[in-house]
């Protein structure tokens, strides 16, 4: 499984990239492998407050749908409008094109909270 070293995760199989004060969600390579073939996303709106382990978004595979959970409390600022029309975008390229929504947290300190790639590495193993 592709981990990078780069992003910290969430127990629930969510990545977080940090780029200033934006933050970058996806689903973890973990994720799209065990949910297969994504047919739909679902992505939280553009102003909606997140709270961190609430539902944030939610994706359809082949197999069945399942919810996101937000890493992070806070304010959604952008969404990836590729999914709507290549929701595949989240099992070919999960850490890159197939991100989910961008944010600004509400309580920077929840990041010491998410798991290293060590810990997650570990979780998946």
């Amino acid at each position: 499984m592709n981990v990078p070293a780069d992003l910290r995760y969430a127990k629930t199989h969510e990545w977080i990239r940090l780029e200033g004060d934006t933050i970058t969600v996806g689903i973890t390579d973990h994720a799209q492998a065990e949910l297969t073939d994504i047919v739909y996303a679902e992505p939280p709106k553009v102003g909606a407050e997140v709270k961190a382990g609430a539902t944030a978004a939610v994706v359809e595979s082949v197999k069945a749908a399942s919810d996101i959970y937000s890493p992070l409390s806070g304010t959604v600022t952008e969404v990836n409008s590729e999914l709507s029309g290549n929701p595949a975008l989240l099992n070919t390229d999960p850490f890159g094109q197939g991100w989910i929504y961008k944010m600004k947290a509400s309580n920077s300190s929840e990041i010491e909270a998410l798991l290293t790639p060590e810990a997650y590495t570990a979780q998946i193993s």
